[in-house]
């Protein structure tokens, strides 16, 4: 049983749970303090270095979510398993923890060959790529400003892709939906904080996602929202080190052979 049942059904959770989880957790990032002492890029470089206002970002967010949502509602009702009874049977604990790993590996292969086509194929990137690399220093809220047909291509066909093959219930998809955002945003938000627990338990982080959008960072680190494994496998992997600057906060600089 789960704190919503008896309110809205599993399927409408799955379509909205994952955009009010978006804007609680990037409106959390966008409402603290400077904490200059945590930031990977100083404000004047966010200032200078970003090539689209706030506002513009988002509109674009909101109208990717629009898409996502319109496409959750359409799977959710092709996919939906009612018993005779009205009810959907759930998987055991462990099977949708089973589920939810295999999602969040082909999310991970998809978005990697997807992205990194993206950047090889010039016409792709100066397009529609390059919209999202218009944040050259990413913030929370800009985690899912994209061109909208990379938004389609990228997450909205990635996450379905990712449902259907994991085989997992809509309620299940609550969970890997709003992790998965809370992990794309954390990825965006420009800072290095003490105790991060993405940061201990994934390599895949704020700065190896930072390197990315460094200009001398393009050519690497495409693995997104999860892992490094393709990035590793595939040769496309840099590692980095994180030097403290004198003014405060870090700074994410490529290691190369």
């Amino acid at each position: 049983m789960v704190f919503w049942e008896g309110y809205v059904s599993d399927e409408v959770m799955g379509t909205f749970a994952p955009i009010v989880v978006y804007w609680l957790y990037a409106g959390f990032y966008q409402l603290l303090p400077p904490m200059d002492n945590y930031r990977l890029h100083t404000r004047k470089e966010e200032d200078e270095k970003n090539l689209v206002p706030l506002g513009a970002v988002v509109k674009g967010v909101l109208l990717q979510q629009l898409v996502q949502a319109t496409v959750a509602q359409l799977l959710f009702l092709i996919t939906s398993k009612v018993t005779a009874s009205g009810n959907v049977v759930q998987p055991s604990i462990p099977v949708q923890i089973v589920q939810i790993i295999i999602a969040m590996l082909v999310m991970d292969t998809w978005q990697y060959f997807v992205h990194r086509y993206m950047h090889q194929n010039k016409l792709l990137y100066r397009h529609i790529h390059s919209q999202h690399h218009r944040l050259v220093v990413p913030y929370a809220i800009g985690a899912l400003y994209n061109h909208p047909l990379e938004g389609l291509l990228l997450d909205t066909f990635g996450g379905a892709l990712s449902f259907l093959v994991a085989g997992m219930t809509a309620r299940t998809a609550v969970i890997f939906f709003c992790f998965a955002v809370v992990k794309t945003v954390d990825d965006h938000c420009g800072l290095w904080l003490p105790g991060n627990i993405f940061h201990l338990f994934f390599q895949n982080n704020t700065a190896y996602h930072d390197i990315h959008h460094q200009l001398q960072g393009t050519k690497f680190n495409y693995s997104q929202p999860f892992f490094s494994i393709w990035d590793k496998l595939l040769g496309t992997y840099v590692p980095y080190r994180l030097v403290k600057r004198p003014e405060g906060g870090f700074e994410a600089r490529l290691v190369k052979d």
